[in-house]
């Protein structure tokens, strides 16, 4: 193996395609992932306008091969996932079993831990999970947004009888409502495009126009514009005594009533990273199909492209192959 490999680097808002950085070497408790396929999400496109200050190589979503791996051998030749948070596994919130708050934690591509978006990148060996053999490298990108939505039913219980409502129907939103649609709530998701609507009426889930939002209509709202603006939407939907999920992450602050949000007892609650393990099993099992939501493939080597590709309006999932894009 050479000792350079091709990667995306981020570095003062700029996103360049370079050959010459190190291939990263595994700790111990790691293995070194050759990357067979990695997706572009919307906090990626948010670090380039500066959500969080980052320099190195971005990109949380992937699909790779294991390769090495000192201290678990039973692993090199494997397919796998990852989760994207790396834990101290010694402070209080770890001692606690939330190692996704770990109060030292580095984070995938995000903070301070170089990411997927190169041919290879290490992770610890504890936060890999086996791809099963039936779901194929494109389904197995999707398992950390998929993940990401699965966690809103580890936060809230979602009945048959829950009012939902899903704001945004992007990349996030659509993986949120396939997921939710399973609980046999009552699901409606508002859409702004033709696109977004098409691919949901294809899972029969109901959308509206986000025109059509009323006062109060729902009893949990998902936010997952990806704008300041998708607040004020779920704010309006949500009914007294409701809960608001906040997907979205974005540079800049938000503008808060919060005395309303005293006088109304809304529940606000901020949603993260999800389990692997359904989401894993999701996709074994047929129930959520993602590939529609793919938009286009392209090289590591056109990353730039892929970029400008993925924060255009109404894209969705843009694939990036370490490898030419035949």
């Amino acid at each position: 193996m050479g000792h350079r490999m091709k990667a995306a680097w981020l570095e003062d808002l700029k996103l360049s395609f370079r050959e010459d950085l190190p291939v990263p070497a595994a700790r111990p408790d790691e293995a070194l992932i050759r990357v067979r396929l990695a997706g572009i999400c919307s906090t990626d496109l948010e670090l380039c306008r500066g959500y969080y200050p980052y320099r190195g190589i971005p990109g949380h979503e992937f699909v790779g091969e294991v390769v090495e791996a000192d201290s678990a051998p039973i692993w090199v030749g494997r397919r796998v996932v990852g989760e994207i948070n790396l834990a101290c596994g010694n402070c209080a919130a770890c001692r606690a079993g939330r190692p996704h708050h770990c109060e030292q934690r580095t984070v995938l591509g995000i903070i301070q831990k170089d990411g997927v978006f190169a041919e290879y990148v290490t992770l610890p060996v504890r936060n890999l999970w086996e791809v099963p053999a039936s779901v194929t490298d494109e389904l197995a990108v999707f398992s950390e947004p998929l993940a990401a939505a699965l966690e809103i039913q580890e936060q809230v219980h979602v009945g048959p009888d829950l009012r939902v409502l899903v704001i945004g129907a992007g990349r996030l939103g659509q993986l949120a409502a396939q997921t939710l649609a399973l609980t046999g709530c009552d699901l409606k998701v508002a859409v702004r495009n033709e696109r977004a609507r098409q691919l949901l009426d294809d899972c029969r889930i109901t959308t509206i126009e986000v025109g059509e939002i009323r006062k109060g209509m729902a009893d949990l709202v998902v936010e997952a514009t990806g704008a300041p603006e998708g607040f004020e939407l779920a704010r309006t939907a949500v009914r007294p005594a409701g809960t608001i999920i906040l997907k979205s992450t974005y540079a800049g602050n938000l503008a808060l009533n919060l005395s309303a949000i005293v006088v109304d007892e809304i529940t606000l609650l901020g949603s993260r990273c999800g389990p692997f393990g359904p989401a894993l099993r999701l996709l074994e099992q047929q129930r959520v199909d993602p590939r529609a939501l793919i938009d286009a493939h392209y090289s590591l080597a056109q990353v730039p492209a892929a970029f400008e590709h993925a924060g255009q309006r109404g894209v969705l999932k843009v694939l990036l192959s370490p490898e030419p894009i035949a």
